[in-house]
This record gives C-alpha cells, structure tokens and sequence, in this order.
C-alpha cells in the first residue's frame, strides 16, 4: 500500500510542477500578448500544487487500501 501512495505523490507532484510551470509561462505569453501583467502569483502557484497533490494522494490512497484488504489471489484476479 505504501508504494502505491508513494507513487501517487510523486505522479501528482511531478504533475503539479509540469501545470505550473505550463500555466506560467502561458499567463506570462498570454498577458504580453494581449498588453497586460499577468504573473502567477505565490498563493495560486502553492494552492494549484497543494490541489494536485491532495487530488493525488487520495485517488491513489483509496485503491490501494481496497486492494490492501485482499488476499494476493484476489487482488491480482481479473474480471
């Protein structure tokens, strides 16, 4: 279980850093064009990543403690 979330952190926060990093320079390329300021500023760049990472955690979470009170035979068996 404990790979799992692991991996769901990771996932979600490599995600989150991608979105942000897209999404700054989108608002930066967007504004320049359109003739105004527009830069992310540090509360929406800590909110959108805390979002991703929460998301991912518990979507990565709840499977992963379904699956952990299986047996292996059971948690491998595909419908």
């Amino acid at each position: 279980m404990q790979q799992f979330v692991i991996e769901a952190a990771v996932t979600s926060s490599l995600g989150g850093v991608v979105g942000i990093v897209v999404g700054s320079v989108a608002t930066t390329l967007v504004g320049a064009a359109i003739g105004i300021n527009a830069t992310p500023t540090p509360g929406a760049v800590i909110v959108s990543f805390s979002v991703s990472v929460g998301i991912g955690l518990l979507f990565g979470y709840m499977p992963a403690s379904r699956a952990a009170n299986l047996s292996p035979i059971d948690a491998l068996r595909s419908e």
